[in-house]
């Protein structure tokens, strides 16, 4: 059970209201964590926003989808591994290509750096060296790119903060976690 009320997309008024029905129109339904997050309309302007945003930039939808869920499993977050897991197939990623990315891994020597360098990112608090960016630079990321990695590794952590915090229940299809919580 959330540690917060899921807001009812249904009832809900004034901004969280609008964004809800814009998540919802997206999606077809209006997932868990954006209910749990519409509890501050600020939070899930923010989030919403990040997403649209991230949604229009260089990094194209699968490799988002493939640095989500390497930094959700990481994290522990059973929720974003699962939605985005979900999310990555829909942007053409196959099965093995999602599982591989969870475990930090990609036979594509361009994704491969992109999820080396978020997950060290994630794991020493962004304390990169020069060699890190110069990797990135080396596999074709310029630094527009290079920025909007971060971008992502960020919104990441934000979501699976949020859903592991909140014990935001699952509404997608269940992924394993690699590493136990």
């Amino acid at each position: 059970m959330a540690r917060v009320n899921l807001v009812d997309p249904g009832t809900a008024s004034g901004e969280a209201g609008g964004l809800l029905k814009s998540i919802d129109q997206a999606f077809g339904v209006t997932p868990n964590m954006f209910r749990a997050v519409a509890n501050s309309p600020a939070a899930l302007k923010s989030m919403w926003g990040s997403f649209g945003a991230l949604g229009q930039g260089r990094i194209d939808a699968r490799l988002g989808e493939q640095i989500a869920v390497a930094i959700a499993d990481r994290n522990a977050c059973e929720y974003c591994l699962s939605a985005h897991t979900a999310l990555g197939r829909k942007a053409g990623a196959s099965a093995e290509e999602m599982a591989q990315a969870q475990a930090g891994r990609s036979a594509d020597p361009k994704t491969q750096a992109a999820l080396a360098f978020a997950l060290k990112v994630v794991e020493n608090r962004a304390a990169v060296a020069e060699a890190d960016v110069a990797a990135l630079r080396q596999a074709g990321f310029d630094d527009g790119a290079i920025v909007e990695i971060l971008a992502h590794v960020a919104l990441n952590l934000f979501t699976n903060y949020v859903n592991v915090a909140l014990d935001v229940p699952l509404d997608f299809p269940a992924v394993k976690l690699l590493k136990a919580a």
